[in-house]
């Protein structure tokens, strides 16, 4: 079964889906922007698991419970802040994506959303950011058969266009 890649201006916490992907902090604590919202929804026992995993490296991605959220699973990817390119940010934000599909796929998801992870304020470029991440969650879905339904969420009209633009899909 093909996976059905799709766009969509929503919040990310309230989505009906397996698992969502939070725009983490290195210290996995919660933050501003997205990861503070998920925290927020998720309830404090999200801090106390976030608190038991450690940190976890940019380029990476950790898993915890979705805890208040309609989501079973959240998986905690940290991206990199933008240095200007020279200094390896695609490559990282390519894993943080890649790595979300290999654990939603060791924990049997077949649905997840993802943010635009990195464009926030650690001031990715948002076109930029938007072709690594569909290119490398269509790549790393090659190896993820049960992931079949990924939703890139995002909060602004721009980003939508963007996302819309780079999986082809009409305007509704």
């Amino acid at each position: 079964m093909t996976a059905v890649m799709g766009a969509r201006l929503a919040d990310i916490t309230t989505l009906p889906v397996d698992a969502i992907v939070n725009a983490a902090n290195q210290s996995l604590l919660g933050g501003a922007g997205v990861d503070g919202a998920i925290h927020r929804a998720a309830g404090p026992g999200l801090l106390d698991e976030c608190r038991a995993l450690r940190g976890c490296r940019t380029g990476e991605a950790k898993i915890t419970y979705g805890h208040a959220l309609p989501a079973k699973w959240i998986i905690h990817a940290v991206g990199p802040v933008w240095e200007g390119g020279d200094s390896g940010e695609d490559a990282l934000l390519a894993s943080c994506y890649t790595r979300a599909i290999e654990i939603a796929q060791d924990h049997g998801v077949h649905s997840i959303a993802f943010p635009a992870i990195s464009t926030g304020v650690y001031g990715y470029p948002k076109e930029r950011a938007a072709r690594i991440a569909t290119r490398a969650v269509a790549q790393a879905l090659a190896s993820a058969p049960d992931v079949n339904d990924v939703t890139f969420c995002v909060y602004s009209d721009e980003d939508l266009a963007i996302y819309r633009l780079l999986l082809g899909e009409r305007r509704s």
